[in-house]
């Protein structure tokens, strides 16, 4: 491989040795991250009070919704590091489609974890097996 033809290569994140997998790693985390900050975002607003000047001493006590908030924000800005760090290695056109695979594990969470009470249907189910059909035409060689 020449040399511009390697710098190419490694740009475009197709160099083998420049660690697609680690690539794949970062964007898997960043998956899950941004997954796991929907979900607490969306248990800790169904429980917080309406923010008004009131209720800023009900905060306080609503101490496990903040904290999910917190935990909420904390994994979206984790999030964003991992993917920074997989953006590094694949090339964006590869890694990009790979993010809706949050909307089909957020699907699946508010469906099935038992706080959230919302319904799966059979309409909602199809486009979810639409973004995984999209997200592996786009991937496939």
């Amino acid at each position: 491989m020449t040399g511009q033809s390697r710098e190419v290569a490694v740009i475009s994140g197709r160099d083998a040795g420049h660690g697609g997998g680690q690539g794949l790693l970062w964007c898997a985390g960043s998956i899950l991250l941004v997954t796991v900050a929907q979900l607490a975002l969306k248990y800790a607003m169904l429980r917080l009070p309406p923010l008004t000047l009131e209720s800023l001493s009900l905060l306080w006590e609503a101490r496990l919704p903040l904290a999910m908030l917190a935990g909420g924000l904390g994994a979206y800005g984790l999030s964003m590091l991992c993917w920074f760090l997989a953006l590094r290695h694949l090339p964006l056109n590869y890694a990009y489609p790979m993010l809706s695979i949050s909307y089909v594990l957020v699907y699946l969470g508010a469906v099935t974890l038992p706080w959230f009470g919302e319904s799966a249907t059979v309409l909602k189910s199809c486009g979810i097996l639409l973004i995984l059909l999209g997200v592996w035409l786009i991937n496939s060689r």
